[in-house]
């Protein structure tokens, strides 16, 4: 009888620990919300009346320059985030984590456009490099890049709240 009760003890444990493990955690991830932190117009060239105005974040921090528009659904077509290094020399950017697809405007230190790299694949990890030296990457959705017209040349100016 004793022997009984043992395993009758037994596989109510084992029931136990085995029921824990299909209780799954779900993480649900908090989706990051734009912040305000400035301001950036683009000079076409070409003209110097054209301008596009828009709202940006800034990532200057080693973190907010590792996370840059990761966990993301959305972003309007006037932000975009500014990240700013303190060198000149060739950048490279990649997708991971990134949810939605974007244009990648590489600018130098004189704050001239030297280079994109247009429809960024969400979650897509290869490398999207500048193709020059880049003080300044402006990350906007995929596709502006055409419908504003940009060229290599243009020019940003920006203030930071």
């Amino acid at each position: 009888m004793r022997c009984f009760k043992l395993i009758v003890l037994f596989c109510g444990v084992m029931v136990s620990i085995s029921a824990c493990k299909d209780d799954k955690k779900v993480i649900k991830q908090t989706e990051v919300t734009f912040t305000k932190e400035g301001a950036l117009t683009i000079v076409k060239t070409e003209s110097d009346s054209t301008e596009i105005h828009l709202d940006i974040e800034i990532a200057d921090t080693a973190y907010d320059i590792q996370t840059g528009l990761m966990y993301r659904d959305t972003m309007e077509n006037n932000q975009g985030m500014l990240f700013v290094f303190d060198d000149l020399r060739e950048r490279s950017f990649y997708m991971k984590n990134t949810r939605i697809p974007l244009d990648l405007i590489f600018i130098d230190d004189h704050k001239t456009i030297v280079s994109f790299q247009k429809n960024a694949k969400p979650l897509d990890e290869r490398s999207l490099p500048s193709n020059a030296p880049a003080q300044y990457v402006l990350e906007i959705n995929a596709g502006l890049v055409d419908t504003w017209g940009l060229s290599i040349g243009d020019r940003i100016r920006y203030d930071a709240q």
